[in-house]
């Protein structure tokens, strides 16, 4: 039975992580760097002792990492088995299949030549969290994110009750709540877009000593560097054994304000079906408690709010761990950063909940018009600067003895605003104005700055 719930329970809902961010996955990464180190050694002039790939050998070692599958697997998993070291297992099996098609013995040792391990383990990660988030994360990101900014744009002017410490406050609209959480995840998912992985290939402590033992000819650095770039991997020439991983903490940390983001959203959007300003629809056949059956719960939330912590609990550790590492190095690092999975999938997890619970979902107008009418006490902010303007004496303290604290109807508003003296224009434009039409510039703010797909900014 599985452990982990993202093996067990959410595992129907998690198959595309699995397919880019499992061990498995790990595996065909690592085997795809060793193909093409291969490769590239054989590529180079210099390296006579093996030669230039033949047309069959060179599809063959192609057709091997695009096949690559369950049963390559089961072979590393044999080698790994007998000799209890992962990535050792990994060039056994190339140097297997390359004995199978006759490669030989002397141009298979140059399998893995010069390479720690975290020579490939380092761009296999680097790749695989890319490939990750590049194919499942992100899309999943965008899709709620063009959710929310669709419904922002739907409900621009719907005038909401807002509430600061809890308490009624100057109104605002629904669609524009919505656009501030929109605008605060576009700026993650666009430094995360920008961000590019670094990848190293430079031995056992950084300094291409064995590379430049065996062929001091070779511009070692700028092999290297050609190879890690052909992964599109930002080149890092200065490292110790281990590839320091920053920039993989730098992606944790960006994963993590977006996720911070997303839960200032779901803990909202909870309040807001809980004060009725939201309304779910129920799913047919589905129970919302076992004793009160009139229950309609927000768990796609609250599940979010949960896979949230979770996932950056994991992205902060590996973040903080991954950066650092004694000396040339130590193995602390290896068990870390096999839980990358592990945070992507919670995060995913709490992403697509988010999004399931956004679509059940619907504004519900007339709750919202209802209490923003029975706090009147919101126009006071209102009064007292049109007060300010005009040099009424003591606008703030009026206004405070009027409503701090108390509830007021339009009458006594009304019967304040005609005694101030003020211009005509300025009684008139605050006598028309009423709680639910007190929200500013909120719908333009939302067209202005939220603009629909295909508009101009």
């Amino acid at each position: 039975m599985p452990i982990s719930p993202l093996d067990g329970r959410y595992a129907p809902l998690l198959a595309d992580v699995e397919a880019e961010l499992s061990e498995e996955a790990l595996f065909r990464w690592r085997f795809a760097i060793e193909v093409g180190w291969y490769e590239t050694l054989a590529a180079e002039p210099a390296i006579v002792e093996l030669p230039p790939l033949t047309p069959e050998i060179g599809a063959a070692l192609r057709g091997w990492v695009a096949g690559f599958g369950p049963d390559d697997v089961a072979a590393i998993r044999a080698h790994e088995t007998r000799i209890n070291h992962d990535v050792k297992a990994v060039e056994y099996h190339l140097k297997d299949k390359l004995a199978g098609i006759g490669v030989p013995a002397g141009q298979r040792e140059l399998v893995h030549f010069a390479c720690t391990s975290e020579d490939v383990n380092n761009l296999a990660h680097a790749l695989m969290l890319r490939s990750g988030l590049e194919a499942v994360w992100l899309p999943a990101a965008e899709g709620l994110v063009d959710d929310v900014a669709a419904l922002a744009r739907a409900h621009a002017a719907l005038a909401m009750p807002a509430h600061t410490h809890g308490q009624a406050a100057t109104p605002t609209t629904l669609g524009k709540e919505l656009a501030v959480w929109v605008a605060r995840w576009r700026r993650q998912l666009d430094a995360l877009r920008g961000l590019r992985l670094t990848g190293k290939l430079n031995g056992a402590t950084g300094t291409f000593g064995a590379h430049q033992v065996a062929y001091p000819e070779v511009d070692w650095p700028a092999l290297s560097r050609s190879f890690v770039e052909g992964f599109g991997l930002e080149w890092n020439p200065l490292t110790t054994q281990i590839e320091p991983h920053d920039t993989s903490g730098e992606a944790f940390h960006l994963l993590m304000r977006f996720d911070a983001v997303l839960l200032d959203f779901c803990r909202d959007m909870w309040e807001y079906v809980s004060r009725g300003y939201l309304r779910q629809r129920p799913v047919a056949g589905e129970v919302g408690s076992s004793t009160m059956p009139h229950k309609v719960n927000p768990i796609d939330f609250e599940n979010a709010e949960a896979n949230v912590g979770i996932a950056d609990a994991l992205f902060a550790h590996l973040a903080a761990k991954l950066a650092v590492s004694r000396m040339q190095r130590d193995l602390s690092d290896s068990s870390a950063i096999r839980n990358v999975g592990v945070a992507v999938g919670h995060s995913v997890l709490a992403v697509r909940a988010a999004r399931r619970g956004l679509a059940r979902v619907e504004p519900d107008a007339a709750v919202m018009a209802a209490e923003l009418d029975g706090h009147w006490e919101v126009l006071a902010e209102a009064v007292q600067t049109v007060m300010r303007r005009y040099g009424c004496p003591e606008p703030y303290e009026r206004l405070k003895a009027l409503t701090r604290g108390e509830r007021v109807d339009a009458g006594a508003i009304a019967e304040l605003v005609t005694g101030l003296g003020l211009p005509a224009d300025a009684e008139a434009r605050l006598l028309a104005l009423t709680p639910a039409t007190y929200t500013g510039l909120a719908a333009e703010l939302v067209g202005r700055y939220l603009p629909g797909p295909g508009a101009g900014v």
